[in-house]
């Protein structure tokens, strides 16, 4: 082995762990060249002795309880509907391995962790807020999958937008990994799924004159940053979104909100074990609310609950 890299030498010894893996415990200071912490690189002479120390990674506390506040608007023994804070992550991933709601859940409920991914269905990103739903069940969790799956769950949120935008309109476009860019996603991608989002306008404002917009959104499909993606195809990319920000006015630079103006305030779905239709509704989070007068708005532009269950029972008719 001598001349041989440090890195190079422990992959082929270790082969049961990943090279990742194996520089982590290099530059963690768990592997030893003659008692000696060295680097990934180090260059073997040959007759060294090298101790590894194995360290527990962070993917191995994914799926740990944690004490995580939890804003829970209703629960029974089949669904959970969740109000998620901004700045929450959904489910835990590479950089993201613990602080999840997923681990929040299974502190607060721990016989999810018999169910798939907790009971988790769908997610919202980590920075937007607002109504999710959990299942309690395995018929539940089928249920609600095969809802989502057929589209008859109802979810609509509110983004704010820079832009002239059109009193209403339909997005049809698919939405897949930016070929240029693996962090983001792309509109009209020829390896995307199909999308769509249906949006109106509610409120109509400006910010040291560049206008902007209050919309509603209606998810006919879930995919990955699908409104975000969509709106911004459209010219009209959302307030702090700090990815998605294509004709993003300079003036933006001025007006203190750092993550997309986006919440899911309206949920609803046929329970999974009644069968009756439910719909929850929640104003949006307090970052929201604040940013209001800031760009001419008044809460007075938001979404009335009786005028919301109204359109949606609408829906349902049609």
């Amino acid at each position: 082995m001598a001349g041989e890299r440090l890195d190079k030498v422990l992959a082929g010894s270790l082969p049961d762990y990943s090279r990742n893996r194996l520089k982590a415990w290099v530059e963690a200071g768990a592997v030893m060249v003659d008692g000696k912490v060295t680097k990934a690189r180090y260059l073997l002479r040959g007759g060294e002795s090298i101790k590894v120390f194995p360290q527990e990674m962070p993917e191995q506390f994914a799926f740990s309880p944690e004490d995580i506040p939890l804003d829970v608007v209703y629960e029974d023994d089949s669904v959970i509907v969740i109000n998620k804070q901004p700045g929450l992550v959904v489910h835990p991933a590479a950089g993201n391995w613990s602080g999840t709601l997923l681990n929040g859940l299974l502190f607060r409920y721990p016989e999810l962790k018999s169910l798939p991914r907790a009971g988790i269905v769908h997610r919202l990103d980590k920075d937007t807020s607002g109504l999710m739903v959990v299942a309690r069940t395995a018929q539940a969790q089928t249920s609600l999958v095969r809802q989502l799956q057929e589209r008859t769950v109802g979810r609509r949120y509110l983004a704010w937008v820079w832009g002239d935008a059109p009193s209403q309109g339909k997005v049809l476009a698919s939405v897949g990994r930016d070929q240029r860019d693996r962090l983001r996603m792309a509109a009209g991608s020829p390896q995307g799924k199909p999308a769509a989002t249906v949006f109106r306008r509610l409120a109509k404002a400006s910010f040291n004159e560049s206008p902007l917009a209050l919309l509603e959104c209606r998810l006919e499909t879930g995919r990955t940053h699908q409104i975000r993606v969509h709106l911004e195809s459209l010219g009209f990319p959302l307030l702090g979104d700090p990815v998605y920000r294509k004709k993003t006015p300079g003036v933006a630079k001025s007006l203190t909100f750092e993550r997309q103006a986006l919440h899911a305030y309206a949920l609803s779905l046929q329970h999974p074990l009644s069968q009756e239709w439910m719909t929850w509704f929640r104003l949006p989070s307090a970052d929201l609310m604040d940013l209001l007068p800031n760009i001419g708005m008044s809460e007075a532009v938001l979404p009335k609950e009786e005028a919301l269950l109204a359109s949606i029972q609408n829906d349902h008719q049609s």
